[in-house]
C-alpha cells in the first residue's frame, strides 16, 4: 500500500519534554519537575468570568480576530508595560495559546528555503514549526558564559543573504536567561541593519526577577519588524484555557488572520471573557505569584551551591539549567537514572536543542515542600555519583 504520511511530518521528533512526562505518570509516587506548568490555580475572579460567561450563553464564535474587548484589553495591557500602541483593530490577533501564534507567524513569513536563526537551547516548538513553513533553521548555539544571551557577534555571524527572521525567546525556556534593554539595543542595530524580521516570544514577560522584562518591539525602529507573541498560561496560570495573542504590523496580522480562520475559526469565547477580567484585576494576583516563583528560584540557586552543583543565575520564567557535565553521562542518561533511582523527572537539557547537552531542566513550579524533598534526592543522587 502506498505510504500515505508526509515526508516532513515524520521527519520531525516529538517533544523531549513529553516523553518524561510520559514515563513519570507511570510511575506511582514520583515527582515530576519537569513540566512548565504553573501550580497554582487560576484565580477565582477569572473563573468565575468564566462561569458568568456560561451562564450567560457566551458560547458562540467570536469573529477571527477575537473579542473586540479583549484586543483592545491587550493593546492597553502592552502601552501600560511597554509604552508600544498597537491598534486594537487590526494589529492584534487572539490565538488559541502562544503555540498557535507561532505556528501561523511562520507560516504567514516564510517562503521555502528562508533562513530562520533559532538562538538554542530554546522552546521545542521553534525548529519543527520553521521546518514545516518551508523554514531553512540556522541554530545559535548560547553559551553559559554569556548566561545564554544572544550576543551581537553570534548573531551577526549566522546572517547570510538568505536569512528571513531571527526568534527571540525571552525570558527564555528552559534556561531563564533574559535579555536586557542595553543586550536588546545592540541586536536591534544589527536587525535593522539586515532588514530582518523578528518573532519575540515573550510568554513569560511577567516572570521576571531583576528589572522589569522590556520587549523588542519597544526598541527604535523595531515595532514595524517584530511579531510579539504573549499569552495567559504562564502569567495568570490558565494553561488549559489555551489562549494568547500576536501583536505585528497590520499586514502580517491579516495573512495570519487567513491561516487562523481556515485552521481553527476563533479561540475559545469563553476563555477570552475570561482573559478580560484577567486584563482588567490581575495584576495583583501575577505579583502573588511571581514572588512566590521567585522564593522558589532562590531555594533553588541557593541549595546548588551547598551541593556544589554549578548552575549560573536565572532571572526569568520557572526553570533553572544546571550543568551535570561533571558526571560523564549524556543529560538523557543522568535524567533516565535519576528518575529510575529516585523517581524524580527533569528534563534533559537536549530536549531543547543540541546545546543544552550536560544540562538539565528543572521547572520550579511547584511547591517549595515538593521541591524541598526533590532537591534532597537529587543531593543524594550526585553524592553517590561523586563517591
Amino acid at each position: 500500500m502506498r505510504d500515505f504520511l508526509s515526508d516532513k511530518v515524520k521527519a520531525i521528533q516529538p517533544s523531549g519534554i513529553r516523553k518524561f512526562f510520559d514515563i513519570v505518570t507511570e510511575m506511582k509516587d514520583a515527582i515530576s519537575l519537569g513540566v512548565g506548568e504553573p501550580d497554582f490555580e487560576t484565580p477565582w475572579h477569572i473563573r468565575e468570568e468564566g462561569i458568568y460567561a456560561f451562564e450567560k450563553g457566551r458560547t458562540f464564535y467570536t469573529s477571527n480576530s477575537g473579542l473586540k474587548t479583549l484586543r483592545e484589553e491587550i493593546s492597553k495591557y502592552i502601552q501600560r508595560t511597554q509604552g508600544v500602541i498597537y491598534n486594537p483593530n487590526n494589529e492584534i490577533l487572539i490565538t488559541v495559546g502562544g503555540s498557535e501564534a507561532i505556528d501561523i507567524g511562520l507560516r504567514a513569513i516564510l517562503n521555502n528555503g528562508d533562513e530562520v536563526i533559532i538562538p538554542q537551547p530554546s522552546y521545542v516548538s521553534y525548529a519543527p514549526c520553521s521546518y514545516l513553513a518551508g523554514g531553512k533553521n540556522v541554530i545559535i548555539n548560547l553559551k553559559v558564559e554569556n548566561n545564554f544571551k544572544l550576543t551581537p557577534q553570534e548573531l551577526e555571524n549566522a546572517i547570510t543573504p538568505k536569512t528571513k527572521v531571527l526568534i527571540l525567546p525571552y525570558p527564555n525556556n528552559p534556561t531563564g536567561a533574559i535579555m536586557e534593554k542595553e543586550d536588546l539595543v545592540k541586536i536591534s542595530k544589527i536587525i535593522i541593519k539586515n532588514d530582518i524580521f523578528v518573532i519575540s516570544d515573550e510568554i513569560y514577560s511577567e516572570l521576571t526577577y531583576k528589572d522589569k522584562h522590556i520587549s523588542i518591539s519597544s526598541i527604535e525602529g523595531m515595532k514595524e519588524r517584530t511579531l510579539l507573541i504573549n499569552g495567559f498560561s504562564k502569567s495568570y496560570a490558565m494553561t488549559g484555557w489555551r489562549l494568547g495573542y500576536a501583536c505585528a504590523p497590520k499586514e502580517l496580522i491579516k495573512q495570519m488572520t487567513k491561516i487562523h480562520q481556515y485552521a481553527i475559526m476563533c479561540a475559545p469565547t469563553i476563555s477570552q471573557y475570561s482573559a478580560v477580567e484577567a486584563l482588567k484585576n490581575g495584576d495583583e494576583d501575577v505579583k502573588k505569584m511571581r514572588e512566590s516563583y521567585n522564593q522558589r528560584r532562590r531555594f533553588l540557586i541557593n541549595a546548588f551551591k551547598e551541593m556544589n552543583l554549578e548552575c549560573f543565575e536565572p532571572f526569568g520564567a520557572f526553570y533553572v539549567f544546571p550543568c551535570i557535565k561533571e558526571f560523564g553521562m549524556t543529560s538523557e542518561e543522568f535524567a533516565l537514572k535519576f528518575l529510575e533511582e529516585e523517581k524524580v523527572a527533569v528534563v534533559p537539557g537536549t530536549a531543547f536543542g543540541d546545546s543544552g547537552e550536560g544540562y538539565l531542566r528543572i521547572s520550579y513550579a511547584y511547591s517549595l515542600e515538593k521541591l524541598k524533598v526533590a532537591i534532597e534526592k537529587l543531593n543524594n543522587f550526585i553524592s553517590k555519583l561523586r563517591v
